[in-house]
C-alpha cells in the first residue's frame, strides 16, 4: 500500500477510532478507577481504597451466589434455545421429502417462521409483563389456571412460580428461551438455505435418516453460525437485568427475590450502586463481570473451534 493510501485510510478511521475510544473504552478505564475507590455516586470526593472493593467481592455471599447464578444461565439458555432453533429450523428446511426424492422443508414452512419469530419483536419489558401474567400465582394465571383445569394443582394452593426458590430460575430461564428460538431459528435457517440441496438429495440416495443427515451434513456446516450464536447467548446469560428487575421487582429493590435467588450480577450491581450508594463498590463488580464475559467468549470460541468446512 502506498504511502497516500495510508493517509487516506487513516483518515477515515480517525473519527470512528476517536468515537469508539471516547464512548466505550474510556468509560471502562474510568469504571476500573472507580473500582479502586470509595467513591458513593453522588459526592464528587472519594479516597483511594486500593483493592479492598475486590477483597470484599470475595466476602460477599449474596454476590458470589449471583455468579452462580449466572452460571445456571450460562449452562442451560444456550443450551436449550440452539437445540430447539436447530431443530425447528432443520424441520422447516430439510425435515421434508419431496416425493420425487428431492430435500424441501415441512408444509407450511414460510408461516411457521414468521409465528416463530414473533417473540423476538417484543421488547423486554413487554416479555416480563406477559410472563408475569403467565406466572401469576392465582387462578387468573396462564399456567395455574390451565394447571387447576387439569386437576393438577389444587385451587386453593397455586404454585408461585416467582416466589419459590426452586422455580423462578427456571421461570425465567423459559422466558428466555422462549423469546430467543424464533431468533435463532432465522439465523439457522438462512444457513441452511446456503447448503446446496445437491448435498441433502446424494444423502438421500445413499440411504440417510433424518438423524443422519442432520448429525452429518447440516450440524458441521453450520458449526461457524452455532458457535456464533453460542457467545451471543452466553452474554444473555450474563446480564439478565431487565427480566429479573422486571419480573420479581415486588420481592426487593432491583428484583432478586425471593430472598436472593433469582439476583444476577447485574441487579447485585446495580442494588449496591443506586440504592446502597457503594458506587465504587459497584463499580468494582462491573469490572468483574466485564472479565468473566471476555473469559467466556474467549472460552467458547476456543472449545468450539473446528475446522471449517467448505462446500
Amino acid at each position: 500500500m502506498r504511502k497516500g493510501q495510508y493517509r487516506f485510510v487513516a483518515g477515515f478511521l480517525f473519527v470512528p477510532v476517536a468515537l469508539y475510544v471516547i464512548f466505550v473504552i474510556w468509560p471502562y478505564i474510568q469504571t476500573f478507577g472507580y473500582s479502586l475507590t470509595d467513591w458513593k455516586g453522588q459526592s464528587q470526593t472519594f479516597d483511594f481504597v486500593g483493592l479492598d472493593n475486590y477483597k470484599a467481592l470475595l466476602r460477599d455471599d449474596v454476590f458470589l451466589e449471583a455468579i452462580w447464578h449466572n452460571i445456571l444461565f450460562l449452562v442451560f439458555i444456550p443450551v436449550i434455545t440452539i437445540l430447539l432453533a436447530l431443530f425447528f429450523a432443520f424441520m422447516l428446511n430439510a425435515g421434508g421429502r419431496g416425493k420425487a426424492g428431492g430435500v424441501q422443508g415441512v408444509a407450511g414452512a414460510a408461516f411457521y417462521k414468521i409465528v416463530y419469530f414473533f417473540p423476538q419483536v417484543l421488547s423486554l419489558a413487554i416479555l416480563a409483563v406477559l410472563f408475569n401474567a403467565v406466572y401469576r400465582s392465582d387462578g387468573g394465571g396462564l399456567l395455574n389456571g390451565a394447571l387447576i383445569k387439569v386437576g393438577l394443582v389444587d385451587a386453593d394452593n397455586p404454585v408461585e412460580w416467582l416466589n419459590e426458590p426452586n422455580l423462578v430460575l427456571w421461570a425465567l430461564m423459559v422466558a428466555v428461551v422462549w423469546q430467543g428460538v424464533g431468533f435463532y431459528l432465522v439465523l439457522f435457517s438462512a444457513a441452511m438455505q446456503s447448503i446446496p440441496k445437491d448435498v441433502y438429495e446424494a444423502a438421500l440416495i445413499d440411504g440417510a435418516s433424518r438423524n443422519q443427515s442432520f448429525f452429518r451434513i447440516t450440524l458441521p456446516l453450520l458449526w461457524d453460525t452455532v458457535q456464533t450464536a453460542w457467545v451471543y447467548l452466553g452474554i444473555v446469560a450474563m446480564d439478565m437485568f431487565v427480566l429479573v428487575s422486571s419480573m420479581t421487582q415486588n420481592m426487593g429493590a432491583y428484583g432478586g427475590g425471593p430472598d436472593h435467588h433469582s439476583d444476577v450480577m447485574s441487579t447485585v450491581m446495580m442494588r449496591n450502586f443506586l440504592y446502597y450508594g457503594k458506587s465504587g463498590y459497584a463499580c468494582a463488580m462491573g469490572v468483574i463481570m466485564l472479565l468473566l464475559t471476555l473469559v467466556l467468549s474467549v472460552v467458547t470460541l476456543r472449545a468450539t473451534r473446528r475446522e471449517r468446512i467448505e462446500f
